[in-house]
């Protein structure tokens, strides 16, 4: 029985609570949440949908998910860089995703200065190098941290780069997507199930 806040549900599995319930956010919550991904695009998918998710809940985001990889070309960068006026618009009118122009436009800009990091490694290295020593160990929810130090450092290290919409508690949740820091709670199944 967990001694925290993890929550047992009838299959008789510890989870977080945000991903006890059946349904999309326990499947992603068991398969993808703090998985490492491979590549540019993965890597670019997870920045982006972190940046639309803020202020949002995730639930919206992940229902909306295959409409954003659709519109946005399958997070390809050097097609997002591209992007016009015209395709702006086109975003701004297509009600299946977040309708943000600003996110929109940061977009944008994130592809661009994605294609500037190639010279120096890449955003996946980049990313990585920001990965904290140790993960914190939570046992309550509110003992889950929603930024930390190598949050804030990297999100200062991307705004240098150009990038937009990358504050710290954006970068400490991709952080958390990406599998650099896990904060599944101790009784939690998933907690260093990667």
């Amino acid at each position: 029985m967990p001694r925290g806040d993890a929550v047992v549900d009838a299959d008789g599995i510890a989870r977080c609570p945000w991903g006890a319930a059946p349904g999309a956010m326990r499947d992603y919550h068991d398969t993808e949440w703090g998985v490492p991904v491979e590549g540019e695009a993965a890597h670019f998918e997870r920045l982006t949908l972190e940046a639309f998710q803020s202020g949002l809940s995730w639930a919206t985001i992940l229902a909306k998910r295959p409409a954003f990889r659709e519109v946005f070309d399958d997070f390809d960068v050097d097609r997002i860089a591209r992007y016009d006026d015209a395709k702006q618009a086109a975003l701004m009118a297509d009600a299946r995703i977040v309708r943000n122009r600003l996110k929109v436009q940061a977009t944008i800009t994130n592809a661009r200065a994605t294609i500037a990091l190639r010279e120096d490694g890449g955003l996946a290295a980049l990313l990585a190098s920001f990965a904290p020593e140790r993960s914190p160990r939570p046992r309550l929810v509110a003992e889950v941290p929603t930024t930390s130090p190598e949050s804030l450092a990297l999100s200062k290290a991307l705004k240098k780069r150009g990038f937009t919409f990358v504050g710290p508690t954006t970068m400490h949740a991709l952080m958390e997507a990406l599998g650099m820091v896990d904060t599944h709670l101790l009784d939690c199944h998933r907690r260093r199930a990667i």
